[in-house]
């Protein structure tokens, strides 16, 4: 099992990792591609395009979405913990409420919030128009500054479900007497945030960082559904970039060239987060 699972993933990296070095053209396959040595890797060093689509996945998709998903996250895994809810009941119906996004097929989601933003139809524009906060419909998809707001709010809408539960189940598991000593020694909630529950949480916080990382990084489906990566190159990112490279203009090597640089960021990636795995079950090791 261990050599399939190896051949499975081995082959292809190798195979993409020869293509790199090549010119191989989707539309020569048969012929082949000629060996051009680090040509492909030199474009793409030089390439102000391409400083725009790391920009784009590094910055917009990775550190402000990865980012408001946490922050929101916590929020809502403090309110579905609250003691507010318990008190009316309604503790169950919001965390099955919440599993909602989180069970929608990413497709789906797309198309329905590609419906409430549409500035023509849309439910969205709709409603501000009629609350008098704008006076014209807004083009979400396809205006510059609304376009990458919008995109992270798909996303966020459908992937924030499984951030908030992970942090609530971390809460569910805080020891109450650490709080009870915090209420007698007449702790506001700012400081139990600060002393007890950030503490408390910051493994879930760390693994999920990185988890999201890997998720968002990489991510594919969410842009070019929602935006075909426009407009322009506007919201084009680095697995938009390959398939476009690849599938639209032809250029299978160039295509390779830009995941084998993909699949290196996710390594280092994988190997941080593999490190503060290992760092934390020794800690739990230790502490039993």
């Amino acid at each position: 099992m261990f050599i399939l699972l190896a051949g499975f993933y081995v082959y292809p990296t190798l195979f993409n990792l020869t293509n790199s070095f090549t010119d191989l053209s989707l539309f020569g396959l048969r012929r082949g591609g000629d060996w051009i040595g680090l040509e492909n890797y030199i474009e793409l060093w030089r390439s102000d395009g391409f400083r725009r689509v790391v920009f784009n996945t590094i910055v917009w998709l990775t550190l402000v979405g990865v980012g408001v998903r946490i922050v929101l996250g916590l929020a809502l895994a403090f309110l579905l913990s609250s003691r507010t809810l318990r008190r009316w009941r309604l503790a169950t119906l919001s965390r099955v409420l919440l599993i909602v996004p989180w069970a929608t097929p990413p497709v789906v989601a797309i198309i329905v919030w590609r419906w409430l933003l549409d500035p023509r139809v849309g439910a969205i524009n709709g409603a501000l128009m009629s609350l008098g906060v704008v006076d014209r419909p807004i083009a979400f998809l396809a205006e510059a500054a609304w376009v990458w707001p919008a995109v992270l709010t798909i996303i966020t809408w459908n992937t924030l479900p499984l951030v908030s539960l992970t942090f609530l189940a971390s809460l569910q598991s805080l020891p109450q007497e650490l709080l009870e000593a915090a209420e007698i020694d007449s702790a506001n909630w700012l400081q139990k945030v600060r002393h007890i529950y950030l503490p408390h949480l910051k493994p879930a916080i760390v693994v999920m960082v990185l988890m999201s990382t890997f998720w968002t990084f990489n991510n594919f489906i969410y842009v070019w559904l929602a935006t075909g990566a426009g407009p322009g190159t506007l919201t084009n990112v680095m697995a938009t970039e390959v398939y476009i490279k690849g599938f639209i203009d032809g250029r299978l090597g160039f295509s390779s060239a830009v995941g084998v640089v993909m699949a290196t960021a996710m390594t280092i990636c994988g190997l941080i987060y593999l490190r503060v795995v290992a760092e934390r079950e020794l800690r739990e090791e230790e502490e039993r």
